[in-house]
């Protein structure tokens, strides 16, 4: 079992920064690919961006390529996600997630992933 905990969401104007981090503990944390997905109201979840579990590979949604970025540290069992130049499209709930990924074409696909934090609020203002 994997515990995840997001924290750093909040309200933001267009064009500004906001950095979202997960605490993971349970089992080892480098076993996971990790993964931050988004809903905004009346949508259905959509992928962000990943990173492998030794932290090689990375990918990232087209519409966050070049402003988002997914560093990940496991000696200390966190993943960010530092997210620049932010649009109001960019409103929505974000979540953390973990899975044993079997290839990079699974990373974009939320039923992968097998443990989720509870999520938390991104607003951005216009």
């Amino acid at each position: 079992q994997v515990q995840l905990v997001e924290s750093g969401g909040g309200l933001v104007q267009a064009g500004g920064s906001l950095r979202l981090s997960c605490a993971a503990s349970g089992r080892t944390f480098s076993n996971y690919a990790m993964g931050w997905f988004r809903q905004a109201l009346g949508k259905e979840r959509e992928f962000v961006a990943a990173r492998s579990g030794s932290g090689g590979s990375t990918y990232y949604a087209d519409s966050v390529k070049g402003r988002f970025t997914i560093p990940r540290d496991n000696a200390k069992n966190t993943v960010t996600l530092q997210m620049n130049s932010l649009k109001p499209e960019d409103t929505a709930v974000y979540y953390c997630a973990a899975g044993d990924i079997p290839g990079r074409t699974y990373y974009y696909k939320p039923l992968q992933y097998d443990y989720w934090g509870q999520g938390t609020q991104v607003t951005v203002s216009s």
